[in-house]
């Protein structure tokens, strides 16, 4: 099974007189369990490919499987429904409530979809012990620390058991230490078979994923598996940064 299958995927944008190529026929398959790291420099297309995988944008041409529905056929609100059902987001600006709970956040997309009952409370809280935030289920986004609010953004991802994850530059704001314990609970995610989908710059963030696609000129330039010892390594060399409580 896939989590997403992409074909031939092309997507133009007129600025001004000017077309521009931001996708020139991109194809790769995302099996169900994967952990891919998608890289390039600026202007590579990688923000556009993000876009379309998260059904933000449609593509000019190609095909775009989210399991088996080809979401390029899809209308607006068809777009939003999947959106809002079968992705989950990660963002590098976390997007959190202010005024919400540490639960409360995890619920958005449960609210937006009418299902707030006693069930669907349960399983944000436990989603929100499965990140390690199990005391601070009453919190505000002002009362945590940066790790700690990417790791409700990580948990809200999760609650509408998604075809993927979608972590966009999700460790771009935290420092090195708390990279590596996100790093470590996408790692944990990913062992309990989550799929998951990073955009980065970062190569030691990349190192982490089981493979890599790079994108240049709206092209695939390489896709590549990385080696599991060395995933292995990357790792450890990360858990050092990790104090022992949290290890």
């Amino acid at each position: 099974m896939y989590a997403c299958r992409i074909r031939d995927l092309t997507k133009e944008y007129v600025l001004k007189s000017e077309t521009v190529r931001a996708l020139r026929g991109v194809s790769f398959d995302v099996p169900e369990g994967d952990y891919v790291a998608i890289m390039g420099p600026s202007g590579s297309g990688k923000s556009t490919l993000l876009n379309l995988l998260g059904c933000l944008d449609q593509a000019t041409s190609g095909e775009l499987y989210l399991g088996e529905d080809n979401v390029s056929l899809m209308s607006d609100d068809e777009l939003a429904e999947i959106r809002s059902r079968r992705i989950g987001f990660v963002f590098q600006s976390y997007n959190l409530i202010q005024q919400l709970t540490v639960v409360e956040n995890i619920q958005v997309p449960l609210y937006y979809q009418g299902r707030l009952g006693p069930k669907e409370r349960q399983r944000c809280i436990e989603l929100a012990e499965r990140v390690g935030l199990g005391d601070r289920l009453d919190h505000r986004p002002a009362q945590l620390s940066g790790g700690q609010q990417q790791r409700v953004a990580i948990a809200r991802s999760l609650v509408n058991d998604p075809y993927f994850i979608l972590a966009d530059e999700a460790t771009g704001n935290l420092d090195s230490k708390t990279t590596a314990e996100i790093l470590a609970l996408f790692d944990e995610l990913n062992e309990d078979g989550r799929t998951i989908i990073m955009v980065t710059h970062e190569d030691e963030v990349a190192e982490r994923a089981k493979r890599v696609i790079r994108l240049r000129d709206g092209l695939l330039q390489s896709d590549e598996q990385n080696d599991p010892e060395e995933r292995k390594a990357a790792a450890a060399r990360a858990l050092e940064l990790v104090p022992s409580e949290l290890a």
